[in-house]
């Protein structure tokens, strides 16, 4: 670990020279928009059409002749053409900037993302890595799908060895809570034949042989904290530069880095502080490491808290993804393995360890947000908060149930009574939507995955996020999504669970800011909040089916520039 702490050190020096050579821009002291569908996310839902910010900060709301007036011989005016202005996106939950890695990796997304539809393929992408790689280095892969490639498997331990003897080998499977190693790489993370099962994780196993065929299960599974010393300076920065660039063009404002680590949350402290960052950026501490730190007392939120760069809630990880069927369900999956009929996939914590985690963060009195995707995930999760509420009643917590995906109505109630606050993954309707179908839910449990609609019919607020890299950080895709729920093929998933264009927008601005205690100065177009706004090609409460064909012609962040479509 001295060494991933010297790469990250190098890091820092590289963003401050980035930053000496290329200066500050300040934000237009007084700015104008006008002609446009102003679209402000204010408790009203009011569209207008113009808007006056002022050294960073919005001035003034109201009609083009409102706005006109406040004009000056120094006011910049835009005339936005009929186009719409909205509040900044704001990235309910990703990785940034792990959405950056395929800069470094092999990129073995199945369509519509990438082309590896097939194992042929996706060997055969890695066996052109180990010709542009030095023999012991590592070569590493990002974004196969077992459940969409024509095999429907996983690729195996020999078939790596076979065209990478000589390197270590990792294959990150799509969910993120998952790989494949080869020999060379078991050996260096030091798994052997005589190795067991972590507690929440799962070493695979060739049903035949008994012998490891290296695939790597939730708390088993390497993350990129394992093998961060392994990066040099020049990936850092490519992963970095890819992701930032990603991000903006989609017109985020305000980005999240879920379950992070200290050296990494430093150095993006120090990026957003350097104006690297051209967004604003929250970050959710790991449990393990960070968040302990942050409970025992050594490290402190205010610390690291600035206008860009903000500590959110603590997060833990409580069961694993759906198509990587390691979520917890209380049913088995609708297809399994005839050598696992019962299968419904497993914890990745006990209930006795998550209820006591979560129990003393929320007497510390830190925000939480728990990953659960199964129903089964769910109601540990539940339980384990209910008893911390009855310990230590908190009136508005805002504990955010990351993805939520399989929630059954009676949990949607059960998290408006305790304070908790779902964030959907709706983009795994057009991703997964026709394998949940088939594969993983069935025709009854898999319409109602990402159940926006009957949150909306239980008074619940919400947000929606995309979890890149899982899915591409991709804002309008994800609004689009959740409006029309449509699979890759066009199919339907679930139509009650679809809401409107504005409520969609609402959980991607205002909504996804009030979960991390930032509603009041961030989410919406009302005077006195930060300047941080995306122009759109069009206006997407006009064609719902259409959101898709629009774009982002401009990001801004705190009255600055940071992206105009070429």
């Amino acid at each position: 670990m001295v060494k991933a702490a010297v790469s990250v050190t190098t890091l820092l020096l590289i963003l401050f020279l980035m930053a000496f050579l290329s200066g500050y821009t300040a934000s237009p002291q007084h700015r104008v928009f006008i002609n446009g569908s102003v679209l402000t996310m204010d408790e009203n839902n009011a569209v207008v059409e113009a808007v006056s910010i002022r050294d960073g900060v919005i001035e003034a709301v109201g009609s083009n002749q409102d706005i006109q007036q406040l004009i000056m011989t120094d006011t910049q005016v835009t005339d936005l053409q009929g186009k719409a202005l909205l509040p900044g996106f704001i990235d309910a939950h990703s990785h940034f900037p792990v959405a950056g890695f395929n800069a470094i990796s092999a990129d073995l997304s199945p369509p519509p993302v990438g082309s590896t539809g097939s194992m042929d393929l996706l060997l055969e992408q890695i066996r052109l890595k180990t010709e542009s790689t030095a023999a012991g280095e590592w070569i590493l892969g990002f974004g196969y799908d077992d459940s969409s490639l024509k095999e429907q498997r996983h690729p195996e331990r020999r078939e790596l060895d076979k065209i990478a003897p000589n390197h270590p080998v990792y294959l990150w499977h799509s969910s993120g809570h998952m790989g494949v190693a080869n020999s060379v790489a078991l050996e260096k993370i030091g798994i052997d034949e005589a190795a067991v099962n972590p507690p929440g994780g799962v070493l695979g196993r060739d049903l035949i042989s008994g012998r490891l065929n290296g695939l790597l299960q939730e708390q088993a599974a390497l993350t990129l904290n394992d093998l961060i010393s392994e990066f040099s300076v020049i990936d850092y920065y490519r992963i970095f530069d890819k992701a930032t660039n990603e991000y903006v063009s989609q017109g985020i404002t305000t980005a999240q880095s879920g379950g992070i680590s200290l050296p990494l949350a430093r150095a993006l402290y120090w990026a957003a502080e350097l104006r690297q960052l051209p967004f604003r950026l929250v970050v959710l501490p790991q449990d393990r490491g960070f968040g302990q730190q942050l409970l025992a007392g050594s490290l402190k939120v205010e610390e690291f808290n600035s206008g860009r760069f903000h500590i959110g809630p603590v997060k833990i990880v409580a069961d694993g993804s759906v198509q990587g069927r390691t979520a917890f369900l209380t049913e088995p999956f609708y297809q399994n393995p005839d050598d696992k009929p019962g299968y419904r996939g497993f914890p990745a914590i006990s209930q006795a360890d998550l209820t006591s985690k979560i129990g003393a963060y929320h007497r510390a009195g830190f925000q939480l947000a728990i990953h659960g995707n199964g129903d089964a995930g769910i109601d540990n999760i539940i339980q384990a908060f209910s008893a911390a509420q009855k310990g230590f009643p908190v009136t508005d917590p805002r504990m955010i149930l990351v993805h939520a995906q399989m929630a059954r109505d009676d949990q949607l109630q059960a998290m408006r009574q305790l304070g908790i606050t779902p964030s959907f993954f709706p983009t795994h309707t057009y991703f997964w939507g026709d394998q949940h179908l088939s594969q993983f839910m069935g025709p009854e449990r898999g319409p109602n995955m990402s159940p926006t609609g009957s949150a909306l019919d239980m008074g619940l607020k919400f947000s929606v996020h995309t979890d890149a890299p899982v899915t591409p950080i991709d804002p309008l895709g994800l609004l689009w999504s959740t409006v029309n729920r449509r699979s890759v093929t066009g199919q339907l998933i679930g139509g009650e669970q679809r809401i409107s264009v504005m409520q969609a927008l609402r959980a991607i601005t205002i909504d996804a800011a009030w979960q991390v205690f930032q509603e009041n100065n961030r989410g919406s177009i009302e005077p006195g909040k930060l300047a941080d706004l995306v122009i759109l090609s069009g206006n997407p409460l006009l064609a719902p089916g259409d959101i898709r064909q629009l774009s982002v012609e401009e990001t801004i962040v705190g009255g600055v520039t940071v992206y105009s479509a070429p």
